[in-house]
């Protein structure tokens, strides 16, 4: 009997592929589905479609289709990532819909997945009746917001970040307006425009998985659960669904652990924007200088620096120029033995549960905060873009498993803030708090994803409902 077949949309961006294809795994390996990637492309780079292609590769029962590039040359040069992605959606459709019409024929399509930018896809899906679903890349938190958005946007007039209250969304602690993920901060861009026009369609989905875990974010998750509200797709916290990485690394990357090997238990801070992350030249300097004057043990994962973007790394993980060049004079010798930086990329699930990694330095994107959990590693809230303030927020006075830097009035998160931050995280008593919670996340997330636990349930009810839907 031929298996059901899943086709899965992910956005542009690995950042976007990777907890899907972590979703993919258990739908493979323990509920016996096959599936289908099919990758978008707004650029056709050739180093980020290889290293797309390895992941799914990696999946046995897995394949991929690489749709066309797609022609953005009509938008303006400051286009935000948003609406780029959004856009490479949209006019990637024709491509899926070829797609689904070679696949109907020789396989048993059950549903859709998409990620949090896909919802123009429901329309192509509905053409081959298949039932359409989301797969929440982030946060119980941000899913309430994008199901709550529609509302909000109509009750208030002015700019979110202008609101005298603290924005409350269903199920979570109170939030001031500039602290809401970054498209939602200018109304007028098309940025807004695009995520308000997906979150409206949210409500079409027949469900929405969310990579998160009650225990994590029970608040959120109890009121997404809440059924009572008219129209509201069901929810499934199926997470923590993480990258546990491999046992094969190259030469670089296992110089970085043998390095780890001789680090004392838990004494070094781990320092990585994610895949998309860029600091400005002189945030570059405050950091380094910052690390430096903590006098703790750190390995930092180092990209060249970009005084425009935060995020400018997003669809390609190449590097244009050395890094290296761009550190304060003498710091590589005056650091040497205490701290290793290697240039754009470490093993990353490798590092995270290394014996010797105490903390970690981040950029609060979700793969990264959950890898972190997942581990019991304690952190550094350093949010840049997207929905990453938030998870800043959530880490910081909610769950309290973060220390968070603050920053100067010109923008800059100051050597000195850094340095507080490092050596009260690593050997300070408000440190000592934070592991202590970290590690109990550490444990609860391990009993949500085991046997009977409530994530694995979950994922075991949409793999049921899925395959009741191959046999109609």
């Amino acid at each position: 009997m031929a298996k059901s077949h899943i086709v899965i949309l992910p956005s542009p961006g690995m950042g976007h592929l990777i907890p899907l294809a972590e979703f993919a795994k258990p739908l493979v390996h323990r509920h016996n589905f096959s599936a289908t990637f099919v990758i978008p492309s707004p650029t056709g780079d050739s180093y980020s479609q290889a290293l797309q292609k390895s992941t799914i590769d990696s999946i046995p029962g897995c394949d991929s289709v690489f749709l066309p590039p797609v022609d953005l040359s009509d938008l303006p040069g400051d286009t935000r990532a948003e609406t780029l992605i959004s856009l490479t959606m949209l006019r990637s459709l024709s491509g899926l819909r070829d797609v689904l019409k070679s696949l109907v024929s020789k396989t048993k399509l059950v549903a859709l997945v998409v990620d949090l930018f896909g919802t123009d896809a429901f329309d192509v899906a509905k053409e081959f009746d298949l039932a359409p679903y989301i797969f929440f890349p982030s946060t119980a938190m941000a899913l309430s917001l994008f199901l709550y958005l529609p509302e909000l946007d109509q009750m208030v007039s002015c700019e979110y970040r202008d609101l005298s209250e603290p924005v409350r969304i269903p199920g979570c602690r109170p939030i001031h307006g500039k602290e809401l993920l970054d498209p939602v901060q200018d109304r007028k861009n098309d940025a807004y425009k695009w995520v308000l026009h997906h979150t409206k369609r949210y409500r079409l989905a027949d469900g929405i998985m969310v990579n998160s875990f009650v225990d994590l974010e029970s608040g959120a998750i109890k009121a997404l659960l809440d059924q009572t509200e008219p129209g509201k797709p069901q929810v499934y916290p199926v997470g923590p669904l993480i990258n546990v990485g491999s046992s094969h690394v190259n030469g670089s990357e296992s110089d970085c652990l043998k390095w780890l090997d001789d680090q004392p238990h838990g004494s070094v801070l781990y320092v990585s924007f994610g895949s998309g992350g860029t600091l400005s030249s002189n945030q570059l300097t405050e950091l380094a200088m910052g690390l430096e004057t903590s006098e703790q043990r750190f390995l930092w994962v180092i990209r060249s620096p970009n005084d425009t973007a935060a995020n400018a790394n997003f669809f390609s993980v190449q590097s244009q120029n050395d890094p290296f060049a761009f550190l304060p004079k003498g710091f590589l010798e005056r650091t040497k033995g205490r701290g290793l930086v290697v240039p754009s990329w470490a093993p990353q699930a490798q590092v995270l549960s290394h014996g010797s990694t105490g903390g970690f330095l981040s950029h609060c994107g979700w793969n990264s905060t959950l890898e972190s959990v997942v581990n019991g590693v304690p952190l550094i809230a350093w949010p840049l873009y997207a929905e990453q303030k938030m998870n800043a927020v959530m880490l910081t006075d909610d769950i309290k498993v973060a220390l968070r830097p603050r920053r100067s009035e010109n923008g800059l998160i100051c050597r000195d803030e850094i340095a507080k931050a490092v050596k009260g995280l690593m050997e300070g008593e408000e440190g000592k708090g934070i592991r202590r919670r970290i590690k109990d996340l550490k444990e609860a997330a391990a009993t949500a994803l085991s046997e009977n636990g409530c994530s694995t349930k979950a994922l075991a009810e949409v793999a049921t409902k899925w395959r009741n839907q191959a046999d109609i």
